[in-house]
């Protein structure tokens, strides 16, 4: 046991906080989550690694500075409500739930739909709603959304996700990226009327999430 909190916390002072993750609320909760938790047994030991972590067949879990500087980019309080899209085991879920007031986890795997809920009951997180539905179309159950992560790379963020967000909302994704190891860029967009402006982040190999190309996509210039 002492192994993983010590490895946890490795994770923390070696992993985000040299690497611009200066939020201490995030620094706090990646503190104190088990990460363990939400991954395969046979790969727990290697739960706090820098990299994606495959939690079932091309799903993976986001390397812990990725999502830390996604999250931070979010801006989440206490009262936002927040999406996310692809949420997989659930940790990504977890994070959020510690940050925000509400969070609504959507994953079309059932399998995922059904680990993600026990990991969460578990640790007796109850601010978060796993939803069983495709990921591509977003979820209007607390929509608009203050905020809204998506843990995986896409290629472009689907109009129907767009929709879901509440006027100066921010979206956080990776967006790009290639099998062969090109990593994708990060990017925030913050919606402003009828309209969406973004920045860059920062580069991130993260691992594709699959079903993200859709017909419908909402196009923009990514700078």
């Amino acid at each position: 046991m002492k192994l993983i909190v010590d490895a946890r916390q490795n994770m923390v002072d070696s992993q985000l906080r040299p690497n611009r993750v200066t939020n201490p609320n995030i620094l706090s909760v990646m503190s104190d989550l088990p990460r363990e938790y939400f991954v395969p047994t046979a790969k727990k030991d290697s739960a706090y690694i820098d990299e994606d972590i495959e939690v079932s067949s091309g799903r993976y879990l986001m390397e812990p500075l990725v999502v830390a500087r996604l999250i931070q980019a979010l801006e989440i309080t206490i009262d936002s409500t927040v999406l996310n899209v692809g949420c997989g085991s659930g940790y990504d879920s977890a994070l959020l739930s510690m940050l925000a007031g509400s969070v609504v986890a959507l994953e079309s795997d059932p399998q995922l739909v059904s680990l993600a809920t026990a990991v969460l009951e578990k640790l007796k997180i109850d601010n978060v709603t796993v939803i069983e539905a495709p990921m591509t179309r977003g979820c209007s159950i607390q929509s608009p959304y203050d905020a809204i992560l998506i843990s995986g790379a896409i290629d472009e963020v689907p109009k129907q996700i767009f929709n879901d967000l509440a006027e100066g909302g921010r979206l956080a994704a990776v967006i790009g990226g290639d099998p062969r190891g090109i990593p994708g860029r990060a990017h925030i967009f913050i919606k402003t009327g009828e309209s969406y402006s973004s920045r860059p982040l920062f580069d991130a190999g993260t691992k594709l999430l699959p079903g993200f190309q859709s017909e419908e996509k909402f196009v923009f210039n990514t700078g």
